[in-house]
C-alpha cells in the first residue's frame, strides 16, 4: 500500500486552452513526488496548518509520468472549489498536495488486449500510464477516447509518446459533434475474449458502461474504474 504524504508545492505553469478548462503543473518543495501511474491527489488551496487539520480540498488525477519532476493535472471549472482554483491559482502560488491515492493500475489485471475507455478529461489518469516505460509491457492495448469536439483533444503529444513506447497501441478518437457518443456496445463487440476494461470519465458514463459490461458477462475483476463514490 502506498504511503500518503503531504507536499508543499509551487504552481509553475498554467494553461487555459478553452473557457473553464485549465492545465496546471506543480513542483514539489518538500522532496520528490512518489506515486504510481493512475493514482490521484488531494489539492488544498488554503495554507495547511497541522494544528487545524486538513483544509478543504478536491481530488485530481495525475496525468504526468512518474519520471517527471512535476505533477500535471487538468481540471474543468464546475463548482465552488474549482472556481476558486481558476481565480486564485497563479504562477508562484503555493499549495499543499496530499498523495498518492488509488490503485487503478496496481490491481492485478491482464495486460493482453486491454481496453481503455475515456470520456473528456477522463483520459488523464491513463496518460500517466501511457507515458511510463512500463506501458511497453502491454500487448495490443486499445484506447477509445471520446471528446465533445476535435479541438478539445489536447493530448496529442502524450499519445505520440505512448505510441513510441508501445507500437501495438491502437487509438480511436470519437468526436461527439462528428461521430456521436462513445458506443460501449460497439467497443465490446470489437474487444477480445478475456479483455480487461479500464473506464474513466463522467460518473454517469462510467456507471452505464460498467453495467452494460456486467450484463454481457464480463466479470467485475475485468472492469476497472477510477470512480470515487
Amino acid at each position: 500500500m502506498s504511503i500518503v504524504k503531504k507536499y508543499s508545492a509551487e504552481v509553475v505553469s498554467i494553461e487555459n486552452p478553452f473557457d473553464k478548462l485549465f492545465i496546471i503543473k506543480m513542483k514539489s518543495l518538500s522532496g520528490y513526488f512518489k506515486y504510481s501511474p493512475g493514482q490521484f491527489l488531494h489539492l488544498a488551496i488554503d495554507k495547511y496548518d497541522p494544528s487545524e487539520g486538513w483544509p478543504d480540498s478536491r481530488c485530481f488525477s495525475m496525468q504526468s509520468t512518474t519520471r517527471d519532476d512535476f505533477i500535471k493535472i487538468t481540471y474543468a471549472v464546475k463548482g465552488v472549489f474549482t472556481q476558486r482554483m481558476a481565480s486564485e491559482l497563479t504562477i508562484g502560488k503555493l499549495v499543499t498536495l496530499k498523495l498518492p491515492y488509488g490503485d487503478l493500475f496496481t490491481q492485478y489485471h491482464s495486460k493482453e488486449n486491454t481496453i481503455f475507455i475515456s470520456g473528456g478529461t477522463g483520459i488523464t489518469p491513463f496518460l500517466s500510464l501511457f507515458t511510463n516505460p512500463n506501458f511497453s509491457s502491454y500487448i495490443n492495448p486499445c484506447l477509445y477516447a471520446g471528446f465533445r469536439a476535435k479541438k478539445l483533444n489536447l493530448y496529442h503529444d502524450e499519445i505520440e509518446i505512448a505510441k513510441q513506447l508501445n507500437i501495438g497501441l491502437k487509438v480511436k478518437n470519437i468526436y461527439q459533434d462528428e461521430d456521436g457518443i462513445l458506443d460501449i456496445k460497439q467497443i465490446f463487440t470489437n474487444s477480445s475474449s478475456g479483455s480487461c476494461f479500464f473506464i474513466s470519465g463522467p460518473p454517469l458514463m462510467i456507471k452505464s458502461f460498467r453495467n452494460f459490461l456486467a450484463e454481457q458477462g464480463v466479470g467485475r475483476e475485468k472492469i476497472k474504474t477510477d470512480y470515487r463514490e
